[in-house]
């Protein structure tokens, strides 16, 4: 066996247990049953979840898909090609259009502009019609939503770089690469694009902030730094959607912290805390809501990262990012279960099966109620009473 194989050979073990930690499963399969999921119990109900709506957008989901909520419409893409724009209030779709080929990653949207990544990193932008305005390649694969807004289309692409394509005509109008570590996770992170910034994770557990009309770098903040001696102990990038509160900026890493930057005050770092998450954390006006690589639950106070409680229900059940309601915190899980917990004291008070396999897509908080997007390519409305 030559010396060449051998490095393969370890690099395809490392990919192997890379993959297991994030989905939560161990290498090693015994009987000891740590790495179950956990079976659903029976608890006194808090509240009453039902389902809103259905609307099929087409044939499959993962994390790349995120519904996008624009005022009172909703744009969806799954990953046959197919790309929908919905009335929020009822699920009844305005249009329907087909991309020919499949998707990686969508939707982006400003209700102007709604693009969507197809799997060899093609970005193509849609109107408001359901029509093709533009295609154009970027740098590599692409499994982040795009966002979209201020003129331009932003992907984060999997060489490391962030690209910002004109939005009427897909030419590109900047780009922002960074060094990237031996390997990166393909977790669901997601960009931010507020006040005129686009924020996005880089690997190597950093946060970025780059003015969307110029390319700009306006800051760099760091997340988590790597540890340990292998590329696999040194994994720690940002994963989900950066949470920003005020002038708190959010963020959580694989296999490093939980964090909240003062961006008021050039970034300063207010608090961190020693945490591990593969999907990313919700919040509202008081707390982070954060599931850990193996699904326990922790609220965090968003002023100074005190440990509020912590649910172990749903453990090792695959669970999604959590999306926030007044008086609910919602997450999927492996089974098309959503669940809804107090974010007072994490009880369990309510959950409802949407079905079509297990969620992968965040779920998306919106004014009607919360949104999923099933592993099946259906979007789903749920409501709490």
């Amino acid at each position: 066996m030559s010396l060449l194989f051998n490095a393969k050979w370890v690099r395809l073990v490392l990919l192997s247990a890379l993959l297991s930690a994030v989905t939560g499963c161990a290498l090693w399969t015994g009987d000891d049953g740590r790495y179950n999921p956990t079976p659903l119990t029976e608890y006194k109900p808090g509240l009453s979840a039902s389902i809103g709506w259905k609307a099929q957008i087409g044939k499959g989901s993962g994390i790349g898909f995120v519904p996008e909520v624009v005022g009172s419409i909703v744009y969806a893409a799954a990953a046959d090609g197919s790309v929908g724009k919905f009335d929020l209030a009822s699920g009844a779709p305005v249009w329907l259009a087909k991309v020919d080929k499949k998707l990686l990653a969508g939707v982006g949207s400003d209700g102007k502009t709604t693009a969507v990544v197809t799997s060899d990193g093609t970005v193509v932008a849609l109107d408001d019609n359901g029509q093709i305005k533009w295609r154009t390649k970027a740098s590599s694969e692409v499994t982040v939503p795009p966002v979209v807004g201020l003129g331009v289309v932003v992907v984060r692409s999997g060489d490391y770089r962030v690209q910002a394509f004109n939005a009427e005509t897909g030419e590109r109008i900047w780009s922002v690469q960074r060094p990237g570590p031996a390997l990166a996770l393909r977790a669901p992170a997601r960009m931010l694009l507020l006040e005129g910034l686009v924020i996005s994770a880089i690997p190597g557990g950093k946060l970025i902030a780059i003015n969307a009309v110029s390319g700009d770098v306006q800051w760099e903040g760091t997340v988590a730094l790597p540890k340990g001696s292998t590329d696999l102990e040194r994994v720690n990038d940002v994963v989900g959607l950066p949470a920003l509160s005020g002038t708190l900026l959010c963020a959580v890493a694989f296999q490093g912290r939980v964090v909240c930057f003062d961006i008021a005050a050039g970034g300063r770092t207010v608090w961190s805390k020693d945490f591990s998450s593969s999907v990313g954390l919700g919040f509202d006006a008081t707390q982070l809501y954060v599931p850990n690589e193996h699904d326990a639950i922790s609220a965090f106070g968003l002023k100074n990262g005190g440990l509020a409680w912590r649910q172990d229900a749903l453990r090792n059940r695959k669970l999604t990012s959590p999306a926030v309601l007044p008086g609910a915190v919602a997450v999927g899980d492996l089974a098309g279960f959503v669940h809804f917990l107090s974010p007072t004291d994490g009880q369990l008070l309510a959950r409802i099966l949407v079905g079509g396999g297990a969620i992968q897509a965040p779920l998306v908080s919106t004014p009607q109620g919360i949104l999923v997007q099933s592993g099946d390519g259906l979007l789903v409305l749920l409501r709490l009473n």
